[in-house]
Protein backbone atom coordinates (compact mmCIF):
# COMPACT_ATOMS: atom_id res chain seq x y z
CA UNK A 1 0.00 0.00 0.00
CA UNK A 2 1.22 3.41 -1.30
CA UNK A 3 0.09 6.75 -0.09
CA UNK A 4 1.10 10.20 1.24
CA UNK A 5 -2.07 9.96 3.77
CA UNK A 6 -1.30 7.46 7.16
CA UNK A 7 -1.15 7.39 10.25
CA UNK A 8 -0.16 9.30 12.77
CA UNK A 9 -3.06 11.81 10.24
CA UNK A 10 -6.56 11.17 10.51
CA UNK A 11 -8.84 10.55 7.87
CA UNK A 12 -11.01 8.86 5.74
CA UNK A 13 -7.84 7.79 3.10
CA UNK A 14 -5.91 6.42 6.53
CA UNK A 15 -8.31 4.21 8.13
CA UNK A 16 -9.56 2.98 4.29
CA UNK A 17 -5.38 1.68 4.40
CA UNK A 18 -5.14 0.65 7.91
CA UNK A 19 -8.14 -1.25 8.34
CA UNK A 20 -7.86 -3.16 4.66
CA UNK A 21 -4.43 -3.94 5.62
CA UNK A 22 -5.53 -5.99 8.59
CA UNK A 23 -8.15 -7.85 6.64
CA UNK A 24 -5.92 -8.69 4.51
CA UNK A 25 -3.52 -9.83 6.82
CA UNK A 26 -6.01 -11.89 8.58
CA UNK A 27 -6.61 -13.26 5.12
CA UNK A 28 -3.27 -14.62 4.88
CA UNK A 29 -1.33 -12.24 3.04
CA UNK A 30 1.33 -10.00 3.78
CA UNK A 31 1.20 -6.37 3.54
CA UNK A 32 3.68 -3.46 4.23
CA UNK A 33 2.38 0.35 4.04
CA UNK A 34 4.77 3.32 2.58
CA UNK A 35 4.49 6.95 3.41
CA UNK A 36 6.39 9.65 4.24
CA UNK A 37 7.46 10.45 7.59
CA UNK A 38 5.79 12.33 10.16
CA UNK A 39 7.73 14.30 12.43
CA UNK A 40 10.00 12.03 14.79
CA UNK A 41 8.01 9.13 13.14
CA UNK A 42 10.14 8.09 10.76
CA UNK A 43 12.04 4.29 9.84
CA UNK A 44 10.30 1.42 10.35
CA UNK A 45 6.99 0.82 12.26
CA UNK A 46 5.14 -2.54 13.53
CA UNK A 47 1.41 -1.62 14.04
CA UNK A 48 -1.20 -4.27 15.44
CA UNK A 49 -1.42 -7.66 13.88
CA UNK A 50 2.53 -7.31 12.51
CA UNK A 51 1.51 -4.43 9.52
CA UNK A 52 4.88 -2.94 8.70
CA UNK A 53 4.95 0.42 7.79
CA UNK A 54 8.11 2.25 6.14
CA UNK A 55 7.99 6.22 7.17
CA UNK A 56 10.27 7.54 4.25
CA UNK A 57 11.98 10.95 4.41
CA UNK A 58 10.53 13.32 2.28
CA UNK A 59 8.93 17.32 1.38
CA UNK A 60 5.59 17.84 2.59
CA UNK A 61 4.33 20.83 0.78
CA UNK A 62 0.43 21.17 2.08
CA UNK A 63 -2.21 18.97 3.52
CA UNK A 64 0.17 16.24 4.30
CA UNK A 65 0.96 15.69 0.83
CA UNK A 66 4.61 15.42 -0.34
CA UNK A 67 6.29 17.24 -3.44
CA UNK A 68 6.60 15.09 -6.44
CA UNK A 69 10.67 13.40 -6.76
CA UNK A 70 9.91 12.29 -10.05
CA UNK A 71 13.05 10.01 -9.44
CA UNK A 72 14.19 10.16 -6.03
CA UNK A 73 11.82 8.37 -4.63
CA UNK A 74 12.95 5.14 -6.58
CA UNK A 75 16.24 3.85 -5.48
CA UNK A 76 14.57 3.22 -2.00
CA UNK A 77 10.93 2.28 -2.96
CA UNK A 78 12.79 -0.24 -5.54
CA UNK A 79 14.97 -1.81 -2.20
CA UNK A 80 11.90 -1.66 -0.27
CA UNK A 81 10.37 -3.75 -2.74
CA UNK A 82 12.70 -6.00 -3.26
CA UNK A 83 13.36 -6.61 0.30
CA UNK A 84 9.64 -7.11 0.95
CA UNK A 85 9.22 -9.31 -1.96
CA UNK A 86 6.28 -7.36 -3.27
CA UNK A 87 4.20 -8.77 -5.75
CA UNK A 88 1.55 -6.21 -5.99
CA UNK A 89 1.33 -2.35 -5.51
CA UNK A 90 -1.53 -0.75 -4.36
CA UNK A 91 -1.49 3.19 -4.43
CA UNK A 92 -4.29 5.32 -2.62
CA UNK A 93 -5.56 9.20 -3.31
CA UNK A 94 -5.16 10.97 -6.29
CA UNK A 95 -3.55 14.02 -4.48
CA UNK A 96 -0.62 11.54 -2.92
CA UNK A 97 2.70 12.19 -5.35
CA UNK A 98 4.25 8.59 -3.72
CA UNK A 99 1.08 7.26 -4.97
CA UNK A 100 1.31 8.13 -8.88
CA UNK A 101 4.93 7.60 -8.25
CA UNK A 102 4.91 4.10 -6.64
CA UNK A 103 2.72 3.11 -9.24
CA UNK A 104 5.09 4.62 -12.70
CA UNK A 105 8.17 2.57 -10.58
CA UNK A 106 6.37 -0.18 -9.64
CA UNK A 107 4.68 -0.47 -13.82
CA UNK A 108 8.73 -0.31 -14.79
CA UNK A 109 10.09 -2.62 -12.13
CA UNK A 110 7.24 -5.15 -14.02
CA UNK A 111 5.00 -5.80 -10.84
CA UNK A 112 1.17 -5.21 -11.15
CA UNK A 113 -0.40 -1.93 -9.24
CA UNK A 114 -3.88 -1.03 -8.71
CA UNK A 115 -5.16 2.44 -7.55
CA UNK A 116 -8.00 3.22 -5.67
CA UNK A 117 -9.30 6.48 -5.75
CA UNK A 118 -10.91 8.09 -2.95
CA UNK A 119 -11.83 11.97 -4.25
CA UNK A 120 -14.34 13.78 -6.98
CA UNK A 121 -12.43 16.53 -9.09
CA UNK A 122 -14.45 18.96 -11.59
CA UNK A 123 -13.70 19.62 -15.03
CA UNK A 124 -12.96 23.14 -15.48
CA UNK A 125 -10.71 24.81 -12.78
CA UNK A 126 -7.03 24.48 -13.44
CA UNK A 127 -6.44 22.59 -10.25
CA UNK A 128 -8.95 20.15 -11.46
CA UNK A 129 -7.08 20.12 -15.30
CA UNK A 130 -3.91 19.67 -13.79
CA UNK A 131 -4.65 16.81 -11.52
CA UNK A 132 -6.83 14.81 -14.07
CA UNK A 133 -3.93 15.36 -16.90
CA UNK A 134 -1.82 13.74 -14.13
CA UNK A 135 -4.27 10.62 -13.19
CA UNK A 136 -4.33 10.15 -17.07
CA UNK A 137 -0.70 10.07 -16.97
CA UNK A 138 -0.94 7.24 -13.75
CA UNK A 139 -3.38 4.83 -15.06
CA UNK A 140 -2.71 4.92 -18.72
CA UNK A 141 -0.42 1.60 -17.55
CA UNK A 142 -2.84 0.30 -14.44
CA UNK A 143 -3.79 -2.78 -14.09
CA UNK A 144 -6.97 -2.22 -12.67
CA UNK A 145 -9.13 0.90 -10.64
CA UNK A 146 -10.85 0.90 -7.51
CA UNK A 147 -13.84 3.51 -6.70
CA UNK A 148 -15.30 4.04 -3.41
CA UNK A 149 -18.77 4.48 -5.01
CA UNK A 150 -20.89 4.44 -8.73
CA UNK A 151 -20.05 8.43 -8.86
CA UNK A 152 -16.76 8.15 -8.05
CA UNK A 153 -16.67 5.58 -10.70
CA UNK A 154 -17.65 7.25 -13.41
CA UNK A 155 -16.04 10.71 -12.19
CA UNK A 156 -12.70 8.47 -12.49
CA UNK A 157 -13.53 6.78 -15.80
CA UNK A 158 -14.39 10.53 -17.25
CA UNK A 159 -11.23 11.70 -15.85
CA UNK A 160 -8.54 9.34 -16.71
CA UNK A 161 -10.61 8.40 -20.10
CA UNK A 162 -11.17 4.80 -18.63
CA UNK A 163 -12.33 1.45 -20.31
CA UNK A 164 -15.29 1.14 -17.11
CA UNK A 165 -14.68 -2.99 -17.50
CA UNK A 166 -11.15 -1.54 -15.88
CA UNK A 167 -12.78 0.10 -12.79
CA UNK A 168 -14.44 -1.97 -10.01
CA UNK A 169 -16.41 -0.16 -7.47
CA UNK A 170 -15.46 -1.62 -3.74
CA UNK A 171 -17.04 0.88 -0.53
CA UNK A 172 -15.74 1.68 2.20
CA UNK A 173 -17.01 0.39 5.79
CA UNK A 174 -16.77 1.08 8.90
CA UNK A 175 -16.04 -1.21 12.28
CA UNK A 176 -19.44 -0.96 13.49
CA UNK A 177 -18.36 -1.91 17.15
CA UNK A 178 -16.70 1.20 17.53
CA UNK A 179 -19.49 2.86 17.01
CA UNK A 180 -22.49 1.55 19.28
CA UNK A 181 -25.35 3.58 20.68
CA UNK A 182 -25.63 5.18 24.04
CA UNK A 183 -29.61 6.30 24.27
CA UNK A 184 -28.75 7.43 27.57
CA UNK A 185 -26.29 9.82 26.91
CA UNK A 186 -27.94 12.76 25.08
CA UNK A 187 -29.64 15.41 27.07
CA UNK A 188 -33.47 14.87 26.59
CA UNK A 189 -34.09 18.38 27.60
CA UNK A 190 -31.93 19.22 23.69
CA UNK A 191 -32.20 17.80 20.31
CA UNK A 192 -28.46 18.47 19.64
CA UNK A 193 -26.95 18.58 16.22
CA UNK A 194 -23.39 17.47 15.97
CA UNK A 195 -21.10 17.99 12.73
CA UNK A 196 -17.62 16.51 12.83
CA UNK A 197 -15.63 17.43 9.85
CA UNK A 198 -12.21 19.22 8.70
CA UNK A 199 -13.60 22.69 8.89
CA UNK A 200 -12.38 23.76 5.60
CA UNK A 201 -14.36 24.86 2.60
CA UNK A 202 -14.69 21.82 0.90
CA UNK A 203 -17.21 20.70 3.69
CA UNK A 204 -19.23 23.54 2.97
CA UNK A 205 -18.23 25.41 6.46
CA UNK A 206 -19.88 28.27 4.92
CA UNK A 207 -22.95 26.80 4.70
CA UNK A 208 -22.88 25.96 8.33
CA UNK A 209 -22.32 29.60 9.60
CA UNK A 210 -25.10 30.72 7.45
CA UNK A 211 -27.83 28.03 8.77
CA UNK A 212 -26.74 27.39 12.84
CA UNK A 213 -27.91 31.26 13.20
CA UNK A 214 -31.96 30.58 11.65
CA UNK A 215 -31.56 26.83 13.27
CA UNK A 216 -30.95 28.45 16.59
CA UNK A 217 -33.39 31.39 16.45
CA UNK A 218 -36.40 29.14 14.89
CA UNK A 219 -35.52 26.17 17.66
CA UNK A 220 -34.61 27.42 21.48
CA UNK A 221 -34.46 24.00 22.24
CA UNK A 222 -31.30 23.21 19.74
CA UNK A 223 -27.96 23.11 20.00
CA UNK A 224 -24.84 22.17 17.65
CA UNK A 225 -21.79 20.46 19.07
CA UNK A 226 -19.08 20.94 16.39
CA UNK A 227 -15.90 19.05 16.38
CA UNK A 228 -12.96 19.15 14.13
CA UNK A 229 -10.14 21.77 12.80
CA UNK A 230 -9.54 24.00 9.78
CA UNK A 231 -9.22 27.31 8.62
CA UNK A 232 -12.73 27.85 8.42
CA UNK A 233 -12.72 27.43 11.99
CA UNK A 234 -12.28 31.35 12.72
CA UNK A 235 -15.67 31.74 10.87
CA UNK A 236 -17.51 29.57 13.06
CA UNK A 237 -16.50 31.87 16.39
CA UNK A 238 -17.01 35.11 14.81
CA UNK A 239 -20.51 33.55 14.05
CA UNK A 240 -20.81 32.64 17.88
CA UNK A 241 -19.41 36.12 18.93
CA UNK A 242 -21.85 37.79 16.87
CA UNK A 243 -25.03 36.39 17.26
CA UNK A 244 -24.53 35.31 21.00
CA UNK A 245 -24.64 31.57 20.65
CA UNK A 246 -21.88 30.56 23.33
CA UNK A 247 -23.98 28.58 25.16
CA UNK A 248 -26.08 27.03 21.75
CA UNK A 249 -22.78 26.31 19.84
CA UNK A 250 -19.88 24.16 21.50
CA UNK A 251 -16.80 24.22 19.41
CA UNK A 252 -14.64 20.90 20.65
CA UNK A 253 -11.68 21.75 18.38
CA UNK A 254 -9.44 18.50 16.78
CA UNK A 255 -10.87 15.20 18.02
CA UNK A 256 -8.83 11.86 17.65
CA UNK A 257 -10.40 8.94 15.93
CA UNK A 258 -11.07 7.07 18.88
CA UNK A 259 -13.06 10.01 20.82
CA UNK A 260 -15.18 10.56 18.05
CA UNK A 261 -18.25 7.65 18.71
CA UNK A 262 -18.03 9.59 22.20
CA UNK A 263 -18.92 13.08 20.71
CA UNK A 264 -21.47 11.52 18.50
CA UNK A 265 -23.68 9.73 21.12
CA UNK A 266 -23.96 12.96 22.94
CA UNK A 267 -26.25 14.20 19.85
CA UNK A 268 -29.86 12.97 17.70
CA UNK A 269 -28.82 14.58 14.08
CA UNK A 270 -25.63 14.42 12.37
CA UNK A 271 -25.40 17.14 9.91
CA UNK A 272 -23.34 17.13 6.46
CA UNK A 273 -22.57 20.22 4.42
CA UNK A 274 -20.02 19.20 2.23
CA UNK A 275 -20.01 20.11 -1.56
CA UNK A 276 -18.09 17.62 -2.67
CA UNK A 277 -17.59 13.79 -1.35
CA UNK A 278 -17.09 10.44 -3.01
CA UNK A 279 -18.28 8.24 -0.42
CA UNK A 280 -18.21 10.38 3.19
CA UNK A 281 -17.47 7.64 5.58
CA UNK A 282 -18.69 10.10 8.73
CA UNK A 283 -22.29 9.77 8.22
CA UNK A 284 -21.87 5.63 8.61
CA UNK A 285 -20.29 6.23 11.46
CA UNK A 286 -22.83 8.23 12.29
CA UNK A 287 -25.59 6.65 11.92
CA UNK A 288 -23.95 3.68 13.72
CA UNK A 289 -23.82 5.70 16.58
CA UNK A 290 -27.76 6.20 16.70
CA UNK A 291 -27.92 9.50 14.85
CA UNK A 292 -30.15 10.55 12.17
CA UNK A 293 -28.20 12.21 9.07
CA UNK A 294 -29.14 14.93 7.55
CA UNK A 295 -26.47 15.49 4.30
CA UNK A 296 -26.27 17.26 1.29
CA UNK A 297 -27.20 15.15 -1.69
CA UNK A 298 -23.71 15.57 -3.15
CA UNK A 299 -21.72 13.36 -5.10
CA UNK A 300 -21.48 9.47 -3.78
CA UNK A 301 -23.56 9.84 -0.78
CA UNK A 302 -26.73 8.76 -2.20
CA UNK A 303 -25.51 5.43 -2.42
CA UNK A 304 -24.31 5.16 0.98
CA UNK A 305 -27.23 5.07 3.50
CA UNK A 306 -30.81 4.06 3.30
CA UNK A 307 -33.62 6.35 2.99
CA UNK A 308 -35.30 5.69 6.44
CA UNK A 309 -31.76 6.68 7.81
CA UNK A 310 -31.18 10.28 6.11
CA UNK A 311 -32.53 13.56 4.76
CA UNK A 312 -31.03 15.34 1.74
CA UNK A 313 -30.68 18.41 0.81
CA UNK A 314 -29.60 20.90 -2.19
CA UNK A 315 -25.87 22.84 -1.01
CA UNK A 316 -28.26 25.84 -0.43
CA UNK A 317 -29.08 27.85 3.06
CA UNK A 318 -32.73 27.37 2.50
CA UNK A 319 -32.84 24.07 1.65
CA UNK A 320 -30.44 23.15 4.03
CA UNK A 321 -32.52 24.85 6.33
CA UNK A 322 -35.81 23.20 5.17
CA UNK A 323 -33.90 19.64 5.81
CA UNK A 324 -32.90 19.92 9.33
CA UNK A 325 -36.30 21.43 10.23
CA UNK A 326 -38.21 18.41 8.91
CA UNK A 327 -35.67 16.31 10.90
CA UNK A 328 -36.06 17.92 14.26
CA UNK A 329 -39.89 17.69 14.17
CA UNK A 330 -39.20 13.71 13.40
CA UNK A 331 -37.62 13.40 15.88
CA UNK A 332 -39.66 16.25 18.34
CA UNK A 333 -42.79 14.08 17.59
CA UNK A 334 -41.06 10.51 17.96
CA UNK A 335 -40.94 9.25 13.71
CA UNK A 336 -37.54 7.91 14.13
CA UNK A 337 -35.90 4.98 16.40
CA UNK A 338 -31.84 4.82 15.03
CA UNK A 339 -31.10 2.52 17.74
CA UNK A 340 -31.37 -0.33 15.42
CA UNK A 341 -29.35 1.32 12.65
CA UNK A 342 -25.82 -0.46 14.01
CA UNK A 343 -27.08 -3.59 13.22
CA UNK A 344 -28.28 -2.87 9.85
CA UNK A 345 -25.67 -1.04 8.96
CA UNK A 346 -22.42 -3.93 10.35
CA UNK A 347 -24.12 -5.86 7.65
CA UNK A 348 -23.83 -3.31 4.89
CA UNK A 349 -20.18 -1.98 5.19
CA UNK A 350 -17.93 -4.66 6.61
CA UNK A 351 -13.65 -4.59 6.54
CA UNK A 352 -13.79 -8.50 5.61
CA UNK A 353 -16.23 -8.35 2.37
CA UNK A 354 -14.39 -5.26 1.73
CA UNK A 355 -11.11 -7.33 1.99
CA UNK A 356 -12.33 -10.19 0.18
CA UNK A 357 -13.81 -8.11 -2.68
CA UNK A 358 -9.98 -6.23 -3.52
CA UNK A 359 -8.50 -10.03 -3.10
CA UNK A 360 -10.48 -11.15 -6.25
CA UNK A 361 -8.85 -7.78 -7.70
CA UNK A 362 -5.92 -8.75 -6.87
CA UNK A 363 -5.93 -12.17 -7.92
CA UNK A 364 -7.29 -11.06 -11.54
CA UNK A 365 -4.46 -8.75 -12.51
CA UNK A 366 -2.30 -11.74 -11.50
CA UNK A 367 -3.09 -13.50 -14.44
CA UNK A 368 -2.54 -10.91 -17.11
CA UNK A 369 0.83 -10.96 -18.95
CA UNK A 370 2.90 -7.22 -18.15
CA UNK A 371 3.38 -5.20 -21.63
CA UNK A 372 6.39 -4.80 -22.91
CA UNK A 373 8.01 -1.09 -22.85
CA UNK A 374 7.15 0.22 -26.57
CA UNK A 375 3.20 -1.01 -25.39
CA UNK A 376 3.65 1.63 -22.30
CA UNK A 377 4.89 4.31 -24.16
CA UNK A 378 2.26 3.82 -27.01
CA UNK A 379 -0.26 4.00 -24.33
CA UNK A 380 1.26 7.12 -22.71
CA UNK A 381 2.02 9.11 -25.91
CA UNK A 382 -1.88 9.01 -26.68
CA UNK A 383 -2.24 11.19 -23.34
CA UNK A 384 -1.91 14.36 -25.68
CA UNK A 385 -0.35 16.17 -28.46
CA UNK A 386 2.25 17.50 -25.85
CA UNK A 387 2.02 15.81 -22.76
CA UNK A 388 2.45 12.66 -24.37
CA UNK A 389 5.99 13.01 -25.07
CA UNK A 390 6.96 14.40 -22.04
CA UNK A 391 5.30 11.19 -20.83
CA UNK A 392 7.32 8.98 -23.03
CA UNK A 393 10.37 10.91 -21.75
CA UNK A 394 10.05 10.73 -18.49
CA UNK A 395 8.64 6.83 -18.65
CA UNK A 396 12.28 5.81 -20.69
CA UNK A 397 14.09 7.70 -18.15
CA UNK A 398 12.64 6.09 -15.56
CA UNK A 399 13.24 2.86 -17.24
CA UNK A 400 17.14 3.59 -17.85
CA UNK A 401 17.31 4.63 -13.99
CA UNK A 402 15.74 1.17 -13.51
CA UNK A 403 18.30 -0.78 -15.35
CA UNK A 404 20.97 1.15 -13.88
CA UNK A 405 20.02 -0.09 -10.32
CA UNK A 406 19.93 -3.12 -11.56
CA UNK A 407 23.78 -2.36 -12.40
CA UNK A 408 24.76 -1.00 -9.84
CA UNK A 409 22.32 -2.82 -6.91
CA UNK A 410 21.83 -6.27 -8.29
CA UNK A 411 18.59 -8.03 -6.87
CA UNK A 412 20.51 -10.55 -5.13
CA UNK A 413 22.49 -8.37 -3.36
CA UNK A 414 19.85 -6.65 -1.49
CA UNK A 415 19.18 -8.39 2.21
CA UNK A 416 15.26 -10.14 2.05
CA UNK A 417 13.33 -9.03 5.07
CA UNK A 418 12.54 -11.77 7.64
CA UNK A 419 8.84 -12.24 7.36
CA UNK A 420 7.03 -11.23 10.54
CA UNK A 421 5.50 -14.44 12.48
CA UNK A 422 1.98 -13.37 12.04
CA UNK A 423 0.86 -17.36 12.85
CA UNK A 424 2.27 -16.97 15.92
CA UNK A 425 0.69 -13.50 17.24
CA UNK A 426 -2.41 -14.43 15.88
CA UNK A 427 -2.44 -17.62 18.04
CA UNK A 428 -1.62 -15.43 21.04
CA UNK A 429 -4.46 -13.35 20.69
CA UNK A 430 -6.85 -16.34 20.13
CA UNK A 431 -5.67 -17.51 23.18
CA UNK A 432 -6.00 -14.73 25.03
CA UNK A 433 -9.60 -13.90 23.43
CA UNK A 434 -8.32 -11.02 22.63
CA UNK A 435 -8.46 -10.79 18.58
CA UNK A 436 -7.16 -7.14 17.19
CA UNK A 437 -9.80 -6.81 15.19
CA UNK A 438 -11.67 -3.35 16.67
CA UNK A 439 -8.42 -1.51 17.76
CA UNK A 440 -9.30 2.01 18.29
CA UNK A 441 -7.10 4.55 16.56
CA UNK A 442 -5.77 5.66 19.74
CA UNK A 443 -3.21 1.84 20.24
CA UNK A 444 -2.29 2.69 16.80
CA UNK A 445 -0.95 5.87 17.21
CA UNK A 446 0.84 4.55 19.81
CA UNK A 447 3.12 2.29 17.74
CA UNK A 448 6.21 -0.04 18.22
CA UNK A 449 9.31 0.01 16.91
CA UNK A 450 11.06 -3.48 16.65
CA UNK A 451 13.97 -4.64 15.44
CA UNK A 452 14.10 -7.01 12.76
CA UNK A 453 16.49 -9.47 14.62
CA UNK A 454 14.27 -10.36 17.01
CA UNK A 455 12.66 -12.93 14.67
CA UNK A 456 15.41 -14.62 13.42
CA UNK A 457 13.85 -17.57 15.15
Amino acid sequence: MVSDFFYPNMGGVESHLYELSQRLIQRGHKVIIVTHAYGNRKGVRYLTNGLKVYYISAQVIYSEATIPSFYGFFPIFRHILIRESIQIVHGHGAFSALCHEGILHSKTMGLKAVFTDHSLFGFADASSILTNKLLKFTLSDIDHVICVSHTSKENTVLRAALSPRNVSVIPNAVVASQFLPDPTVPDPNWITIVVISRLVYRKGVDLLVAIIPRICESYKHVRFIIGGDGPKRIDLEQMREKHLLHDRVELLGPIKHHEVRNVLVQGNIFLNTSLTEAFCIAIVEAACAGLFVVSTKIGGVPEVLPSHMIHYASPEEDDLVIAISKAIHTFKFGHIDPSQFNDQLKEMYNWSNVAERTEKVYASIQQTKNSPLIERLRRYYGCGVYAGKVFCMIVALDYLIWKLLEWLFPDDSIEKAVVFPYQRYRRYFQENQEAPTTYSMNHVGNSVIVEEEEYDE
